[in-house]
């Protein structure tokens, strides 16, 4: 059973005090929940309203929730928040926090920034990441009322089409934002059914604009559709159908984290981690299979064990070796010494 929300705000608050947590049912729910994971599941997002926010921006929140669904929570009440500004991340921190959300977007319409979304993350429930974008453009679900809708927590399928995506590191970052955002529950197998609609995003330089004008951004949602190859084979083809929301937004301003921030929080736990082991690998019916490295091996110069009628007979060619030798030296001082008469008459004896 999970733990009370009073028993939450105890273990939170204990924690932050740097006490244990009073049973095992919360330390179990704050082990799986508030600490380091090494594979995170699906991210909660706060949906929330800014000091002034029109009707459309009111409905991007509802699409958003729609495309986060089940986890998007939208709240109705304006919200005195300036993201930018050391109160207002503070005010978002305790915000989401509280709704145990670490995605949230902030929507507002005011003269001098209109039709104005903040998105952002949080990491150690402090701010890591804030985007601001300004919606020029904008094609609610509601536009596409006859278009089939994708399935509550599926997916996306995400593409980035554009060099800035690669070329610049702003547009790195806030790509690797936006995968964090719609990217859902991690899995580990995917059915192709589950595959039911793809978000593009395209970067694009805006031609009634000026030289110095920021680059349109283009997101389209498609529903997509696998049918049977009418050419043959087993892969089904997609068929994709505008189905929104669509809109065209630029880059107001951004606030990304340091980069030592951001890599202590990309840094994965080493108790969580299994470790490798080497030379072992399985196979496709799942059989183990081991691997041995050996050194070369000079089987000319081992020693191997002898046993002792091998030995008796070593000792055997030895002495015969010994004696033929003996032999052959015997003969070449008796050659010598018939020599050495023959020519001087006498023997040196």
């Amino acid at each position: 059973m999970a733990p009370t929300e009073q028993q939450r705000k105890q273990s939170r608050l204990k924690q932050l005090a740097g006490g244990k947590a009073p049973k095992a049912r919360v330390s179990r729910y704050l082990r799986n929940h508030v600490d380091a994971q090494l594979v995170e599941g699906a991210k909660s997002a706060l949906l929330l309203k800014g000091i002034r926010c029109s009707d459309n921006m009111h409905a991007v929140l509802k699409d958003i929730r729609s495309m986060k669904s089940p986890y998007g929570k939208l709240l109705t009440k304006n919200n005195i928040i300036v993201p930018f500004g050391d109160e207002g991340q503070q005010s978002l921190e305790f915000l989401t926090t509280k709704n145990d959300c670490s995605l949230f977007a902030l929507a507002s319409h005011n003269k001098k920034r209109p039709n104005n979304l903040c998105i952002g993350r949080t990491f150690d429930r402090k701010i890591l990441d804030i985007a601001e974008l300004g919606i020029m453009r904008y094609k609610s679900l509601g536009d596409y009322a006859g278009a089939p809708k994708k399935r509550v927590g599926s997916k996306p399928m995400m593409l980035f089409v554009g060099d800035r995506w690669q070329l610049k590191s702003e547009y790195k970052r806030l790509q690797n934002l936006l995968i964090d955002f719609y990217r859902g529950d991690p899995v580990q197998k995917m059915v192709l059914s589950g595959l039911d609609h793809i978000m593009v995003f395209t970067t694009a330089d805006d031609p009634n604009a000026g030289d110095d004008a920021k680059p349109l951004i283009h997101q389209r949602v498609y529903y997509c559709k696998l049918k049977k190859n009418p050419n043959g084979g087993k892969e089904p083809l997609p068929y994709l159908t505008p189905s929104g929301p669509d809109m065209d937004f630029i880059v107001r301003r951004t606030e990304f984290a340091t980069k030592e921030v951001w890599q202590f929080a990309n840094k994965q736990p080493t108790t969580n981690k299994t470790k490798k082991k080497k030379n072992r690998t399985t196979n496709i019916f799942g059989e183990t299979v081991g691997r041995l490295h050996l050194e070369k091996q000079e089987i000319d110069k081992m020693g191997g064990r002898k046993s002792k009628a091998l030995r008796q007979a070593d000792k055997i060619q030895k002495e015969e070796d010994k004696a033929a030798a003996d032999g052959e030296l015997d003969r070449e001082r008796g050659e010598l010494a018939a020599e050495f008469q023959q020519t001087y008459g006498f023997s040196k004896e």
